[in-house]
């Protein structure tokens, strides 16, 4: 539990910079709410925070971090993909996720974990994977890569097969007004920029995130939503937490 409450505290802890919002993209509160009833969390892949903060090639996403909001000292904790999504999720440290994901594995066997995680601890909760042919896919079906779905990895999470699902089912849930309390959503990967340019992924963003912005959900002025990226490029450290000024250890969140 006290692995699983670093990760909840250290996403409560960036939400007061989007209670800052102002005007219909960034919130509509003045005054944050008692509580949040959903965190939305995007995830990109593969740019360090300065290929993206500044950036020409992301309009989008600097048009958000100008008017919404930024944490500037967000790190991944290792490399490669796998074990900072299990991380960020659990609050598995990186010796624990590395001794278990060192690399980029399918789910099962030492490649799982029977940790806690932010799906388990929600009351409700989705992930959305874009491209992913059938819920809960534990293998790659390319654009879908299964080592950026992390619920597969959990055997102790409860409800993958039914709410570890495609991405095309957000827009349902949203129009609804279904959105579960924790919403994790995964881009395919060309979109989430893995395979394909920043400017790709910009693209895909300022086609998705509005629809999420007109939602009755974040209308309401109880969700907040976050883009991070799962792990920087061109550093030389895997050891994170210790080697924070790594360009390959600090990546943007949006916030």
């Amino acid at each position: 539990m006290l692995k699983v409450g670093t990760a909840i505290l250290m996403m409560v802890a960036l939400i007061p910079a989007a209670t800052s919002w102002a005007g219909p993209t960034c919130g509509t509160q003045p005054t944050p709410p008692a509580t949040y009833a959903h965190v939305v969390w995007i995830w990109m892949e593969n740019h360090s925070y300065e290929a993206i903060v500044g950036s020409p090639e992301a309009p989008y996403e600097n048009g958000l971090i100008a008017d919404c909001g930024l944490a500037t000292n967000y790190h991944n904790v290792t490399h490669p993909s796998l074990p900072n999504y299990i991380a960020a999720t659990s609050g598995l440290t990186r010796r624990i996720v590395r001794r278990h994901f060192r690399s980029d594995c399918d789910p099962g066997g030492s490649c799982s974990t029977s940790a806690d995680s932010l799906f388990s601890q929600a009351t409700t909760w989705r992930a959305y994977e874009e491209a992913m042919l059938s819920n809960c896919l534990g293998q790659d079906a390319d654009p879908y890569a299964v080592r950026h779905n992390p619920p597969p990895y959990f055997t102790s999470l409860a409800g993958c097969a039914t709410n570890d699902v495609p991405y095309t089912e957000l827009a349902a849930d949203l129009q609804a007004d279904t959105l579960p309390a924790f919403a994790f959503i995964t881009p395919d990967l060309c979109h989430d920029t893995h395979d394909c340019s920043i400017g790709t992924g910009d693209a895909w963003l300022a086609t998705e995130v509005p629809k999420i912005i007109a939602s009755p959900a974040y209308q309401s002025g109880t969700t907040a939503v976050f883009i991070t990226w799962d792990e920087g490029e061109g550093g030389r450290s895997h050891r994170c937490e210790t080697n924070t000024r790594d360009v390959g250890c600090h990546v943007a969140t949006v916030v």
